[in-house]
């Protein structure tokens, strides 16, 4: 199943929006329980992975290694 351009634009905004509540609070406690929200890094590594799929699905560039003009020995 291949991911559509605007799967890919949905998820990228999904990531981007985690990015701006994390940005606001890390964590927050209520008596002695703390709840800690996801890992900055994880999801800067989200953000990095969806910007990349939809430019590819932008620019309509094939998926993969393309090979052309190959002469057999």
């Amino acid at each position: 199943m291949a991911i559509t351009l605007e799967q890919a634009q949905s998820q990228l905004q999904a990531w981007l929006d985690a990015s701006m509540k994390v940005s606001q609070k890390q964590s927050y406690r209520i008596g002695t329980r703390q709840l800690n929200y996801a890992d900055a890094a994880e999801i800067t590594k989200m953000i990095d992975y969806w910007q990349l799929q939809v430019d590819r699905l932008a620019s309509g560039r094939p998926r993969g290694i393309v090979l052309r003009g190959i002469t057999p020995l």
